[in-house]
């Protein structure tokens, strides 16, 4: 049992410390809407994780359609990101209002629903997450059993998410701190970000699985 939960603190610290669209994404939605907006497309985040690591360890045979199907999911994925990324650098109004738990909040359950979603969406329409999933689960199905199986990703996702709280909370207090100005250039630079890994991520399942079907 306790190799199982060191393995979950290392695949969830892996996880937690890995560099990709999410981790710009929960700071860009807690700068732009508080605590509650970040909390709220974290949770998105969360559900989505869940499911995924459910039908990895449960349903073989959704799991193999996804694999077989990956080029489709992949370029889904990679056009949300640029679309969300061109939205953020280009068409995004920048304001500074007071945190979305302040009494002259403006931040509505629609809104907090719409964050859940793009969270979910953003999450589950991205191959590194599904694959990431998917792989860990194929490599520790050789060697532990389901029990062992859930310690490790129960441990991992616990990890994961608490690292997104903190995410959450450090953009909250630096929010209170930013001019109109830094914010527009963070939406710019968010943007950016997104459309790089957007493109990437369409560039990879497109040309190089095609190069790699010769």
């Amino acid at each position: 049992m306790l190799e199982s939960v060191l393995k979950g603190l290392a695949l969830g610290f892996a996880l937690a410390l890995s560099v990709g669209p999410i981790i710009f994404t929960i700071i860009k939605q807690s700068l732009d809407n508080g605590h509650k907006g970040g909390f709220s497309f974290v949770a998105g985040v969360w559900i989505s994780d869940i499911i995924l690591v459910v039908l990895s360890n449960t349903l073989t045979a959704v799991v193999s359609a996804l694999d077989e199907h990956k080029q489709v999911v992949g370029t889904l994925g990679g056009v949300f990101l640029i679309l969300m990324g061109v939205f953020f650098a280009f068409f995004k109004k920048v304001s500074i209002g007071k945190d979305a738990g302040g009494p002259d909040t403006r931040f509505r359950k629609r809104d907090m629903a719409r964050l859940f979603a793009s969270g979910f969406i953003i999450n589950t329409l991205n191959p590194g997450v599904i694959f990431f999933w998917l792989g860990n689960t194929t490599l520790l199905a050789v060697n532990h059993t389901l029990r062992e199986r859930t310690v490790i990703f129960s441990v991992c996702l616990l990890v994961n998410m608490s690292a997104d709280v903190g995410k959450v909370m450090m953009a909250g207090k630096l929010r209170n701190k930013l001019t109109i100005q830094t914010m527009s250039v963070i939406n710019k630079i968010s943007g950016t970000l997104l459309i790089v890994f957007g493109v990437a991520l369409v560039y990879g399942v497109i040309f190089l699985h095609k190069g790699n079907t010769h």
